[in-house]
């Protein structure tokens, strides 16, 4: 049975939202769930910090064993312990309950992204292959719009463990959907993973590579993992706080796909130093908009905006860097991504525990500085690797 491109890009595109959700939507259920569990904001913060390591961790971990065993079966295994992580987050207990059904969840996640993305690649016309990524990857900056704040707001009226359930379900649905549009013929990798590391060139631009990323994602969701918290604080109600993250999530939309033409026509190293800087100066904005009480939403969609212009142009430079490994390459990518997640929820936990949200704006705010300036230092114009 021949399966048509718009069905699986549909299908690739659910799952993909699946997965953002199920992480976003933890920023504003932190309130309801350090209520829950009587505990400190911080405190619930790390269930973030859990599923991130626990991605970071296993995702190259799974690309070898869906190259070798393959990205189908991972896919579908993937998701449904994906599936069972979620059950058992609506039944956690207690905190330390909590936590270590985080890592299994983050576990889960990193097999069920790396999988969609060869999936898709392999099976996307040469000349439209960026096309059809990109198109899946809007799926996480949707999930962020519409999921984490949809997720939110249906927490705050009847608590956190049926929207887990609800994802839980909406897993186990696209474990159908998923067997289905992905035949067995796209189920064999090309066997690059291990090509970089063969090479101490291609290591060592790959590292030089991903200190940016690392950065970026540190200052970027050391605000987001708090912001629910940080509205609820200046005295936003529920709908306020998901409206806020709204905006928030549209304007991630944006910035995505207007940087990925700035980094065509200004280069991926430019428009990744401005990203930076302009982050920067959004965050310094979205303090006073909070003092002020005054464009909130705008200010945060803005900044959101802003910071969104670094990451196609940190994939474009990768896959310029790295022609002949680009999935291997953008999956360690995705790996410095949840690990700067994960400081960035630690960082803004400690500095919230000790200050305020408003004091986490000032140092998230310092580490995008800090990324523009090792961006324009470490990243090459252009660096191919070629072998």
């Amino acid at each position: 049975m021949r399966i048509n491109a718009p069905a699986r890009l549909a299908v690739a595109w659910l799952t993909m939202f699946l997965v953002g959700t199920e992480l976003f939507v933890f920023s504003p259920l932190l309130p309801v769930l350090a209520t829950d569990y009587h505990i400190a904001l911080s405190s619930a913060g790390l269930s973030v910090t859990m599923f991130s390591l626990a991605y970071m961790v296993s995702a190259p971990l799974f690309g070898y064993f869906s190259d070798r065993i393959g990205r189908r079966r991972v896919l579908i295994g993937s998701l449904l312990a994906f599936a069972l992580a979620n059950i058992l987050t609506a039944g956690a207990a207690n905190l330390p309950c909590l936590l270590a059904v985080r890592l299994f969840a983050g576990a889960a996640a990193a097999g069920v992204s790396p999988s969609i993305y060869a999936l898709v690649g392999s099976a996307a016309p040469p000349d439209h292959r960026a096309t059809w990524l990109a198109l899946v990857v809007s799926g996480l900056l949707v999930s962020l719009a519409i999921g984490a704040s949809a997720g939110g707001l249906v927490g705050s009226l009847v608590g956190g463990p049926p929207v887990f359930l609800a994802l839980a379900g909406l897993a186990l649905v696209l474990v159908w959907l998923n067997r289905w549009v992905w035949p067995c013929d796209h189920d064999r990798a090309a066997g690059v993973i291990g090509a970089a590391a063969s090479d101490p060139l291609a290591v060592v631009v790959l590292v030089r590579r991903l200190i940016p990323m690392v950065l970026w994602s540190t200052g970027l969701y050391g605000v987001y993992t708090y912001l629910g918290a940080g509205l609820t604080a200046v005295g936003f109600s529920t709908r306020q706080t998901a409206a806020a993250i709204l905006f928030y999530g549209c304007g991630a939309i944006v910035g995505v796909l207007v940087g990925g033409r700035v980094a065509d026509r200004l280069g991926f190293r430019f428009t990744a130093s401005a990203s930076f800087a302009g982050l920067c100066a959004c965050l310094l904005l979205v303090r006073l908009a909070f003092d002020a009480g005054r464009f909130v939403e705008l200010a945060l969609g803005v900044s959101s905006a802003v910071a969104q212009l670094f990451f196609p142009a940190q994939q474009a430079g990768l896959a310029n860097d790295f022609p002949r490994q680009r999935a291997a390459v953008l999956a360690w990518n995705n790996s410095a991504l949840f690990l700067g997640i994960s400081l960035g929820s630690i960082v803004g936990g400690e500095v919230i525990a000790l200050g305020s949200f408003g004091a986490d704006l000032i140092t998230s705010a310092g580490i995008a500085l800090a990324g523009c300036i090792i961006n324009a230092i470490l990243v090459p114009g252009r660096v191919r690797v070629s072998q």
